[in-house]
């Protein structure tokens, strides 16, 4: 598939998009989950704060610097799991691995924009970039638990 396919170019705007307009930005005080985590081969870091209440995400927020591939899925990712409970979150993070190592994923579930993002499992390289934020959701759903 050639990278100038119109679906390529749309994925590409819905990236830059997110990049430059970041949804979710900030951080959230009090009684939150607060987790920082770094990618040390190309130096991203996100800074991750998520309100839990019975069970769902009451509200989500990240800060960090990166690259557009890594911002973008920040702001992807917490626009996904706002709202959601635990168990929705963890199995959205399981299905964008999923979709980031190419394999088979679940889509009956309606992704979004996050969609925009599955042409970076054809740049190994990229894919770390991509899954930073869904692995500091992951880790402080868990340590919250």
């Amino acid at each position: 598939m050639s990278s100038n396919s119109p679906l390529d170019m749309l994925y590409r705007q819905v990236i830059m998009d997110h990049y430059k307009n970041p949804r979710n930005r900030g951080v959230l005080e009090g009684n939150s989950v607060d987790i920082n985590m770094n990618n040390p081969t190309c130096g991203d870091r996100i800074h991750l704060t998520m309100k839990v209440e019975d069970g769902k995400i009451a509200d989500v927020k990240f800060e960090g610097e990166g690259c557009s591939i890594s911002m973008s899925s920040a702001s992807m990712m917490t626009q996904a799991i706002k709202g959601k409970t635990v168990e929705e979150a963890l199995k959205l993070a399981t299905i964008f691995s999923d979709m980031m190592q190419g394999k088979e994923y679940d889509d009956d579930i309606d992704l979004g924009d996050i969609e925009a993002l599955q042409g970076v499992s054809k740049f190994p390289a990229r894919i770390k970039c991509a899954t930073l934020a869904w692995k500091a959701m992951e880790k402080g759903l868990h340590q919250h638990h």
